[in-house]
């Protein structure tokens, strides 16, 4: 392996973690602004902060989705770089993220992988109890 090639590896590891870490300061954003909205309902008996926090779960799961796909982009580009497949040939310093479009690669794979199902989809679960339990005056 060339000097080029084991840079050009260490760019696409780096662009993994950024997108890994951003993944991770996600959740707990969308953590933080669930329970600051659901806390701000408590002393303001307003609908709508409850469809608020509902939506930006929502939202947060799309977006956490999508840098789910990135990620798995660049790690089929680095897979290929390094030779544990040899899906597409790749030249040095490049990172063609429009190869990688099928299977796993799609979005709505990414979106409906089993970690964002269980993590996002509970919580979205968890406030539409909520909001159904507030509704019905069940906690009354």
């Amino acid at each position: 392996m060339t000097d080029e090639q084991k840079q050009h590896l260490e760019f696409i590891q780096n662009t993994i973690n950024r997108l890994s870490s951003n993944s991770m300061q996600l959740k707990a954003i969308t953590i933080t602004i669930a329970a600051g909205l659901l806390a701000v309902y408590t002393s303001n008996t307003k609908d709508f902060l409850l469809f608020i926090a509902l939506a930006q779960i929502v939202f947060f799961w799309m977006l956490d989705g999508y840098y789910l796909q990135q990620e798995r982009k660049f790690r089929g580009i680095y897979n290929d770089v390094c030779g544990v497949t040899n899906n597409n040939t790749i030249k040095d310093y490049e990172m063609p993220t429009k190869l990688y479009k099928k299977g796993k690669y799609r979005f709505l794979c990414s979106v409906f992988s089993l970690s964002k199902i269980l993590f996002f989809g509970s919580m979205t679960l968890i406030m539409i109890i909520i909001i159904l339990g507030l509704v019905k005056n069940y906690f009354s």
